[in-house]
């Protein structure tokens, strides 16, 4: 079902602006399932988030930091039950702070997949697959939901949320399942354009629609933590440390709910992990994020340079750039000389015709229209200086999930 490409790059771009996509990248041991009579006490202590008041069958972005106030990991989670929540599509850093407090509570991973089907025509497709109206589903609704064709035994969580900006749904159920799923959900599509979304392409949809995403625009700090390095998870959250910044410098590539417009989703009437770090920086902050627009013809001279004599300069991969994981991609970006922020992976998007990233900067520059220079390149390497102007955050101008009125889909 994780496949590199599905239907080409640049249709797959398209898709979720005017048919739908379905992909299948956040599959496998990656589910959590929090229990027990203490798991929102304990949410509650790793998160900044307020979940007191979380409607049972509502989903919620949890946002974890470690001491220093910076972000551990991040999750979509929904509250089952008073005493049952899961998340999803994350490294887990639960389970590393289960046993740092006293609360009665158990975190078990479990294999599962995530099918993300977004774009216009995904509200058609799903109700084609089903045989039914969800015009009453609304955005971070869960509901249980039966397919046709699917073992009759087995209900699976259909909900209004995903990372493409615009309409979106998520399916998820066992693991086992996730083929059948899959192919049902495709064939369903097919009459109204659907394509199969690879992981070359997955996370040019993030980058356009302002979805920090740890692992790919920045790291969690929690893989700079010690005994996450020294369990099994260390090695498979090892990523290169590429770009123009300092690879010993980790603080370029980890950070701050404030850096990543986070920061109101904390709220300060209870005790959290960071939450002192965090106080501190809403009182003076310093960063926030922005979206930095490549100039073209900077871009074409890096390409140029593969027709001349002597070293090149660094690539610049198509549609994404590095291709994933990128997570530890860090480029400076500098105004008259001096650093004012950090740039995360470029990705070209095909509906703008433009190169564009997701940048931490100084608030004093991020001013729409502000001109600064990105220094593209690795460390040690030829760096290619690239013109750069901050534009909209989310790049996206398209209307967005939570604002979509469905009942106005055919």
């Amino acid at each position: 079902m994780r496949v590199w490409e599905g239907d080409g790059w640049q249709q797959e771009s398209m898709s979720w602006k005017e048919t739908a996509y379905v992909a299948a990248n956040l599959i496998g041991r990656q589910e959590l399932v929090i229990t027990g009579r203490d798991a929102q006490k304990f949410l509650s202590k790793i998160a900044i988030n307020d979940v007191a008041d979380w409607p049972i069958g509502r989903q919620k972005h949890l946002v974890m930091l470690t001491d220093d106030g910076l972000v551990a990991d991040h999750a979509l989670a929904v509250r089952d039950a008073d005493d049952r929540f899961r998340t999803f599509a994350s490294p887990g850093w639960a389970m590393f702070q289960v046993h740092r407090f006293d609360f009665e509570v158990e975190v078990q991973a479990r294999e599962s997949f995530v099918l993300q089907v977004a774009g216009p025509k995904s509200l058609q497709t799903l109700e084609r697959l089903l045989g039914k109206r969800l015009r009453d589903l609304e955005f971070l609704d869960v509901v249980a939901e039966r397919i046709p064709g699917i073992d009759a035994d087995i209900e699976f969580d259909l909900s209004r949320i995903g990372m493409a900006g615009t309409l979106a749904y998520e399916i998820r159920g066992p693991f086992a399942d996730g083929p059948a799923v899959y192919d049902a959900v495709y064939e369903a599509g097919k009459p109204f354009g659907i394509v199969r979304l690879g992981w070359r392409t997955y996370t040019v949809n993030h980058t356009e629609a302002g979805f920090p995403q740890g692992q790919v625009t920045f790291l969690g700090s929690m893989n700079f933590d010690p005994i996450v390095q020294q369990s099994p998870l260390g090695a498979v959250l090892a990523t290169p440390l590429t770009g123009s910044a300092d690879p010993a410098d980790r603080r370029a590539r980890t950070r701050t709910p404030q850096e990543l417009n986070w920061a109101w989703m904390a709220k300060f009437d209870h005790d959290f992990v960071g939450r002192a770090a965090m106080e501190a920086e809403a009182a003076d902050p310093k960063r926030t994020i922005v979206t930095l627009r490549w100039n073209s013809e900077d871009v074409a001279d890096v390409y140029a340079s593969m027709f001349r004599p002597g070293e090149p300069y660094k690539y610049i991969e198509f549609p994404v750039a590095p291709q994933q994981p990128a997570g530890g991609h860090a480029d400076l970006v500098t105004k008259d000389g001096k650093t004012v922020g950090v740039s995360s992976h470029a990705v070209y998007s095909y509906f703008y015709r433009e190169i564009i990233s997701q940048t931490t900067i100084d608030l004093a520059e991020a001013e729409i229209g502000n001109e600064v220079v990105l220094h593209w390149g690795d460390h040690g390497g030829r760096i290619k200086q690239i013109r750069a102007t901050v534009a909209r955050y989310p790049y996206l101008d398209l209307p967005t999930n939570r604002e979509i009125d469905v009942n106005s889909v055919p």
